[in-house]
């Protein structure tokens, strides 16, 4: 019985840290080349529309209008941003529901490898993806990937796509308001649509808008050099 329990015990061992090396050995291969799909294109309902566009061919407000909407302290934390989860679990205790929390670097660990949801097994292994891309891609690389594989709208994944799609151009030209009204999209792109805001999505634009001029176009050069 000792013995039955040492084998299977070597054997989950084994395909564990196999599976480990797999993964390190594919954010590798990421880190210098496009995904070429993500777990959230495969799930998508939609036809899926991408096209791969460079971070240094996007102006910097792009990147920053996203930074401003969704992880203001992207290029300060370590992936996981504790605070957050901290007050997120607090008003979980409190009844109000188990909320996001995520950071940009979560949120490209999910998109790439996992499924939508708010279970705290879905949310652990965000965290331990998150810190794993911390580690071998950094920050440029995976500010990159977010603004290359988040979805804007009903199976258009990407900033390049969504700016061809909504506003006729490449994502190289875009205007800083257009940068915030495709960063107000993210939480929720299947419903919102930049060219059709309602007052609140209006305000959400304003207020984006606010927080990038704050945060000043050279907030995230030392992260982008």
């Amino acid at each position: 019985m000792a013995k039955r329990k040492q084998g299977i015990f070597k054997k989950t061992w084994t395909i564990l840290w196999r599976a480990l090396l797999l993964l390190i050995l594919v954010l590798l291969v990421f880190r210098f080349i496009p995904p070429p799909t993500t777990a959230f294109m495969l799930q998508s309902p939609y036809p899926v529309t991408q096209d791969w566009i460079s971070i240094d061919k996007l102006p910097p407000y792009m990147p920053l209008a996203v930074v401003a909407s969704e992880d203001q302290r992207f290029p300060n934390h370590f992936g996981v941003d504790f605070t957050a989860i901290s007050k997120a679990l607090d008003q979980y205790d409190d009844g109000q529901g188990l909320r996001g929390a995520s950071t940009i670097t979560q949120q490209t660990a999910k998109n790439l490898f996992l499924w939508s949801g708010r279970s705290f097994i879905r949310k652990g292994l965000e965290a331990g993806f998150a810190i794993g891309l911390e580690t071998l891609w950094g920050k440029k690389r995976i500010l990159e990937v977010y603004l290359n594989i988040a979805e804007f709208g009903q199976g258009i994944y990407g900033v390049e796509a969504a700016s061809q799609h909504y506003f006729g151009r490449s994502a190289s030209k875009l205007t800083m308001n257009q940068a915030a009204r495709l960063a107000i999209m993210l939480p929720s792109p299947r419903t919102r649509n930049p060219n059709e805001l309602t007052y609140y999505l209006r305000q959400r634009v304003d207020w984006v808008e606010q927080q990038m001029q704050q945060l000043g176009l050279d907030y995230l050069k030392p992260i982008l050099e």
